[in-house]
């Protein structure tokens, strides 16, 4: 990046910041309204028994729960041939460990669902220094249910982000809500979002965002996280001192 950009007095600056600082408040409203719209949706009853095999052996999807009434899933792209992880699941991956005990004083647990065989979740999961929870679906439907898992051979019908897309693989990521009612035991899907609408969730987008080279990957188009790694896979240049 060129350091040739416009430079000016303080007055000035200040004068360009408020401007800018304008939007950045219309937009922090718009993004409120938006939440309080994705909390208003309606919800659907989930009425499969889904079990899972986890750190705990066999568990049911009311086990995910906890004592909470709230579980956000993040669908990882782990398929059950893989030796490890999607790179850009594992950059969600870094980006929540620590967090489980914030969530839960909000009555809100938080698990990862794969379809690679727990065996492999774990392994991979010691690897990367992880905390948090992550069960196996494999072979229980719950990943192709959420259409995040798909079974070759395609034939352009997938639904993916509420749509068809051009692109589609065996695994795609996504995140999806849930809440069980305490005193029927009935569980609700509440909301699903995939491809950029899990992208708020990456801080380390959100800070780049600030810079003046902000995240720097065009040159990457059209992936523009084809630099990503996993952490433990970047060369000295990427390293942090």
């Amino acid at each position: 990046m060129s350091t040739a950009h416009t430079v000016v007095s303080p007055q000035e600056w200040l004068e360009a910041r408020k401007a800018l600082l304008a939007k950045e408040k219309e937009l922090t409203r718009l993004s409120d309204e938006i939440a309080k719209e994705r909390r208003a949706l309606p919800w659907e009853e989930v009425t499969k028994s889904y079990v899972f095999d986890g750190p705990n052996g066999k568990e049911t999807f009311q086990d995910l729960f906890k004592d909470k009434s709230q579980l956000i899933i993040y669908h990882f792209m782990f398929g059950p041939d893989a030796e490890a992880g999607c790179p850009s699941c594992s950059f969600y991956g870094d980006h929540h460990n620590g967090t489980d005990v914030h969530l839960e004083q909000r009555d809100t647990t938080w698990v990862a669902v794969s379809r690679g065989p727990y065996e492999k979740l774990a392994k991979y999961k010691e690897r990367m220094g992880w905390t948090w929870k992550w069960v196996s679906a494999d072979g229980n439907g719950f990943p192709e249910d959420m259409k995040v898992s798909f079974n070759p051979p395609f034939d352009g019908t997938e639904v993916y982000n509420y749509g068809t897309p051009k692109y589609i693989a065996p695994e795609m990521h996504g995140l999806s809500v849930f809440f069980k009612d305490k005193e029927t035991g009935k569980i609700y899907h509440t909301y699903s979002a995939y491809a950029r609408g899990a992208d708020i969730l990456l801080g380390t987008h959100n800070e780049l965002d600030f810079t003046p080279k902000g995240r720097d990957d065009e040159e990457f188009a059209p992936y523009k996280m084809a630099w990503l790694k996993r952490h433990d896979e970047y060369e000295a240049k990427g390293d942090a001192d």
